[in-house]
């Protein structure tokens, strides 16, 4: 009983991680510069579809690493947050660069450095909502 109570907290662990992640994207992407926060209009109910196509992108492109992530954490009973902060970041770039780390090494300054940055935000968001729900009893199944 205590593995199938462990799954159905993972999954929900997941869908609020995809949330957040999605929720850092949404408002990362949307801010020009990156500080005006005025400018984005955060009361607008206009952004929330936005975040929940977002969130549910995540979602799919992200399932088969993070599940690994969680497999793992799960089998070695991993329960500190810089692990799931940082997985999630490495995560969330790896996802963004695809499988052509070499093809961005000589990319001129600041190219795409600013969208890198909010996906890795948003991996570390994610990583860490994980992390507060699911992550801090990794392994009490056992």
């Amino acid at each position: 009983m205590a593995i199938i109570v462990r799954i159905v907290m993972v999954i929900v662990a997941y869908v609020l991680a995809c949330l957040a992640a999605a929720i850092v994207l949404t408002i990362g992407a949307l801010t020009p510069d990156g500080d005006d926060l005025t400018a984005l209009g955060l009361q607008s109910a206009a952004m929330w579809p936005f975040i929940g196509v977002g969130a549910a992108i995540i979602a799919v492109v992200a399932m088969l690493p993070t599940l690994l992530v969680i497999a793992l954490a799960e089998g070695f009973a991993w329960r500190s947050i810089l692990v799931y902060g940082v997985f999630g970041g490495v995560l969330a770039l790896a996802l963004s660069y695809g499988l052509d780390f070499a093809g961005y090494v000589g990319e001129p300054d600041g190219y795409l450095a600013r969208e890198r940055e909010v996906f890795a935000a948003a991996g570390i968001a994610g990583g860490l909502v994980y992390w507060l729900f699911a992550g801090r009893k990794a392994g009490s199944w056992k």
